[in-house]
């Protein structure tokens, strides 16, 4: 199971990115839990200045714009 958090103010990129990111782990079957945070503390403590960010298991992978299907599926195979 990955844990994935998006970070944004959930605009609509914020959206696309969620629904990207659930998209492709249901493609490889992999397992994964994606919550939104929208707080901007919280965002900050990440340290990203450009959203949305991806954090998968504790780690940042992305932060400012749509990310790439090719990107997100390297993410959830590691």
């Amino acid at each position: 199971m990955k844990d994935i958090k998006v970070l944004g103010s959930g605009c609509k990129t914020c959206q696309l990115t969620a629904d990207l990111l659930k998209a492709e782990a249901e493609k490889l079957g992999v397992s994964v839990t994606i919550e939104k945070v929208t707080d901007y503390a919280a965002i900050a403590g990440y340290g990203i200045a450009a959203t949305p960010g991806v954090v998968v298991d504790g780690k940042v992978v992305h932060a400012g714009g749509l990310p790439k299907a090719a990107d997100v599926d390297g993410w959830l195979k590691a």
